[in-house]
């Protein structure tokens, strides 16, 4: 299994900018695999078949991908001993509005945050 690695956010806003949403394919692809493996749900819906049926289903199961994404970093947090602060609406509702993009900020900033903490030996709490 590979280690979780921290992304610039902003760069990668950028770089999906500019390259047409290509590499926000690449990102949700990234970002489903490293959401699976913090919350060790590694069987779930790999980045993958999440990126195919994204496509497949014209985004909407990007929707559906948003709000299971969600619950999962709330799960981090609570077996961390953080508050969960209930992301799941938050991240289908910018999904559905087109700001998938900020979702995808949202959450690569948790992966980040988990990323650090674990770094630091603090369990990986989000």
């Amino acid at each position: 299994m590979s280690q979780l690695k921290s992304r610039n956010v902003a760069l990668s806003i950028i770089l999906t900018i500019v390259t047409c949403g290509i590499y926000g394919l690449y990102w949700l692809y990234c970002l489903a695999n490293d959401v699976n493996q913090a919350s060790n749900h590694t069987n779930d819906t790999s980045g993958a078949m999440v990126l195919v049926l994204s496509i497949v289903t014209c985004g909407i199961y990007t929707w559906y991908w948003m709000y299971r994404t969600g619950v999962k970093l709330d799960e981090i947090a609570t077996n961390n001993g953080k508050v969960a602060q209930n992301r799941a609406i938050l991240l289908l509702l910018l999904s559905v509005f087109g700001l998938a993009i900020v979702s995808y900020a949202i959450i690569q900033s948790e992966l980040n945050d988990y990323v650090s903490n674990d770094a630091d030996g603090l369990n990986g709490a989000i």
